[in-house]
């Protein structure tokens, strides 16, 4: 079981369906959710210190279509940090794209762990843990 995950959608419906999902599972102690992904950032970043590494959260779900900063540019902001971010904290897009390019963009960024698909499934939570 991790401890902390955060979510990253604008839509309230996928974000309460990823997070049920997520803790009918028992994936995780905690969940904090955001709607808009400057509020992430805007927690996350401190954590990027020596000090406060212990406090990212183990895994965050990234969408990537969102309204005023998307999932592209969440990550565009992060990737200078990735070296801090590997092997403390892992970031999987978390999209109801099926676009090819979409997923071959997602190759270019060396701080993503994986590219997944909404809904999230039983069988993919699986996985993930296992990796745990």
């Amino acid at each position: 079981m991790y401890k902390k995950v955060f979510i990253i959608d604008d839509d309230e419906v996928s974000v309460f369906l990823t997070e049920m999902t997520l803790a009918t599972e028992n994936f995780a102690l905690r969940y904090d959710t955001f709607l808009n992904p400057t509020d992430a950032l805007e927690l996350l970043l401190p954590l990027l210190t020596e000090e406060n590494r212990s406090c990212l959260p183990d895994i965050v779900f990234l969408d990537l279509n969102m309204p005023f900063m998307s999932g592209w540019d969440f990550l565009e902001t992060l990737q200078p940090y990735s070296h801090l971010l590997q092997g403390n904290c892992k970031i999987y897009i978390l999209s109801s794209s099926v676009d090819a390019y979409e997923m071959e963009r997602a190759k270019n960024y060396s701080l993503l762990t994986g590219f997944l698909h909404k809904p999230i499934c039983e069988k993919t939570i699986h996985q993930l843990t296992a990796g745990q």
